[in-house]
């Protein structure tokens, strides 16, 4: 039933723009947010299997290390309301072939797919080019005469944010279901 009423100073606080309304919604949404940003890192984090060998395009990378998989964080940004899901930067520099640092993170070439300089010093115990730091080079003996060079290496994407996002945001809508609470 609807009654139409000209003194709506009493029902002043009902409003739905009312502070409470306002705060009832920020906390459901900071909540909800915070649920599927962890969601959607667990996921993530599942999809990317520690192994020797490297994945197949188009699949989640193998991760040789553990880094890949320990360093996927979720934040919610207070000032956006919304979560920021991924992989943070690591300090490590990888250059272009002019020598310059590269924009782009190994997490987003793996994502993506592209291309990225990678630094090799020759190792005469393993007989074979291996990948190093930038800083491990300027840290070396200066009468080190092992070669190094840089080499252009193209990474098929391997996709493991995306996925994980499309397989979680279908539980977005039961979350929200009576998240908001006076």
């Amino acid at each position: 039933m609807i009654v139409f009423d000209f003194k709506l100073e009493k029902f002043k606080g009902t409003f739905f723009n009312s502070d409470a309304v306002k705060a009832a919604v920020d906390a459901a949404t900071r909540r909800v947010l915070s649920k599927l940003g962890a969601f959607v890192r667990t996921a993530a984090k599942s999809s990317i299997r520690k192994r020797k060998r490297p994945s197949k395009p188009g699949k989640p990378p193998s991760s040789h290390q553990g880094d890949l998989r320990t360093f996927i964080y979720f934040g919610y940004d207070t000032r956006k309301q919304s979560v920021v899901i991924g992989p943070v930067e690591r300090n490590k520099v990888y250059l272009n072939g002019a020598g310059q640092p590269l924009d782009g993170t190994v997490p987003e070439i793996l994502e993506y797919g592209g291309k990225i300089t990678v630094l090799e010093r020759y190792s005469k115990l393993f007989n074979e080019w291996l990948p190093v730091s930038l800083r491990s080079l300027r840290r070396r003996d200066p009468g080190d005469t092992t070669p190094v060079r840089r080499r252009v290496a193209t990474i098929a994407a391997r996709p493991f944010m995306h996925p994980a996002l499309k397989q979680e945001v279908p539980k977005l809508p039961a979350m929200w279901l009576d998240s908001v609470k006076p």
